[in-house]
Parts: structure tokens; C-alpha cells; sequence
């Protein structure tokens, strides 16, 4: 009985067969899930609009030390709206008057593309202007001076409607599209249904002409069918109408009148 060879392993040297960056990544995925960082959302962006320099840095100040990041400022309503489209903030804190472009003019144009949504500052509880920034668009607004106890909230209120608004928005987008589906589906049933019912007339009026062919001009079936499929061809006339005009031709006349004998 031959004696069992000894296994030896191959002598390789493991860098020749995974690179180190390909190493880490089987690591990474054999890594345990409990193990792997989560990535936390950062902190919510916010676009600050205020045409007074003080009062700008004391938002801008007390949004930071609440955890938001200030991304934009901008002392006039022009600026503001460059700077909501070109950082598209969570939220935009926009002061009602401002120079050479009001914040109310500035709101409807970030509220019609629907950036971001906005809450109005105000000196003080104007109805008038209340009225006109909610019209644009305006989430919510808050009286100066700023209180973290009215401002923060308000915030969030704002950015949660706006949610609200874009979640709904997207719903009824989705039933329209589907509506359209489903009108789409329907009128290609209704096609099919339609060719289907004059494939069936067809085939009938077909059989009927054969049936004549064979009894009025001794055809076989099949050379009936021959002679309506060929002459259909030839004559380029529709199966049906031929098939008519057969029927018109050979079928039973008409019964006459009661009247008549």
C-alpha cells in the first residue's frame, strides 16, 4: 500500500494575493455591525438675512451656540436669495426690511422655487407685514429681539411644515403619475379590446364568406380560404370588406316584407 504523501501548504507570501487597502476592506466587511460608526446627520444649515450688522452677528451667534451652521449671510434680500440657491439651507431667517430687495419680495422668490423655508423677523408684530409674508410664502415670523425661547422653536416649527408641504406635494405627484398609468393601461386595454372585437367580427364574416364559397361555387374549404387570403392580397382589399361583399353577393336574400308573397 503506497504511503500517503504529507501536506504541505503552499509557501506564498500573502502581500502577492491582497494588497493592504484590499485586506482592510474584507476587515471592514467581516466587521461586526455593532462595531460599525453610524454617521450622524450633521447640524442644520441656516442662511441669515439681516440688514443691521449687530443684530446679524447676535443671530448669527446665538444660532451657533445652539448647534446650527450659519452657511450664508447676507445684508440684503438680493443676497439672501444667491445664497439660499447656491447653499439650499435647511432654513432661512430673513428680516422683513432690507435694502434693494425686501425680505418679503426675497421670500416669495425662495418660497416659489421651494428651496428652503423661511421665517420672517420682524421689529414688531405688524399685521400688515404678517399678513404679506405669510402670503409669500413665509413659514412663520418672529418679533424682535431675538429670544432662543421663540426663535428655536419657530425654527423648527418651519422646517417641519415645510416637510409637511414637500411629503404632501410628493404624494400628489406620485397619485397623478399613477393616475396616468392607469389612464395609459385603461386606453391600451380599451385598443386591444377594441382590435380584438374587430379581429372576432373579422374571423366570423371570413368563415361565413368560406362557408358560401363552398356551397355556391364548389370551393373547399381550404381553397375557399386560399381565394380570400389571395385575392385579399392581390386586390389589396381587407379581409372583411371581401368577405362582404361575398356575403352581399351569395348570402340568403333578405325576407320579404310581411305583406308581400
Amino acid at each position: 500500500m503506497a504511503a500517503r504523501k504529507k501536506f504541505e501548504e503552499p509557501s506564498i507570501n500573502i502581500d502577492e494575493v491582497l494588497t493592504d487597502e484590499e485586506l482592510k476592506a474584507v476587515a471592514n466587511e467581516s466587521e461586526p455591525a455593532e462595531r460599525k460608526a453610524k454617521p450622524e446627520d450633521g447640524p442644520r444649515t441656516v442662511v441669515v438675512a439681516e440688514d443691521e450688522a449687530v443684530n446679524r452677528m447676535d443671530l448669527v451667534a446665538m444660532l451657533e451656540d445652539n448647534g446650527y451652521e450659519v452657511v450664508g449671510q447676507a445684508a440684503n434680500g438680493e443676497e439672501a436669495v444667491e445664497l439660499t440657491r447656491k447653499y439650499r439651507p435647511d432654513v432661512v431667517c430673513m428680516d422683513v426690511k432690507m435694502p434693494r430687495m425686501d425680505g418679503i419680495t426675497a421670500a416669495g422668490i425662495i418660497c416659489d422655487e421651494n428651496i428652503a423655508p423661511v421665517v420672517m423677523l420682524t421689529a414688531f408684530s405688524q399685521t400688515d407685514l404678517v399678513k404679506k409674508a405669510t402670503g409669500a410664502g413665509a413659514m412663520a415670523y418672529v418679533t424682535k429681539p431675538y429670544e432662543e425661547s421663540k426663535l428655536l422653536p419657530t425654527l423648527e416649527v418651519a422646517m417641519g411644515r415645510f416637510a409637511e408641504i414637500n411629503d404632501l406635494l410628493d404624494s400628489v405627484e406620485r397619485s397623478e403619475r399613477k393616475l396616468k398609468e392607469t389612464t395609459d393601461q385603461l386606453k391600451e386595454t380599451e385598443e386591444k379590446l377594441k382590435k380584438a372585437e374587430d379581429t372576432l367580427e373579422e374571423r366570423k364574416l371570413v368563415d361565413r364568406a368560406k362557408g358560401l364559397l363552398m356551397d355556391k361555387a364548389d370551393f373547399s374549404e381550404q381553397g375557399a380560404f386560399r381565394w380570400i387570403q389571395k385575392t385579399s392580397m392581390d386586390q389589396r382589399i381587407p379581409k372583411k370588406r371581401l368577405a362582404q361583399a361575398i356575403i352581399a353577393k351569395y348570402g340568403d336574400p333578405k325576407p320579404s316584407d310581411s305583406g308581400e308573397r
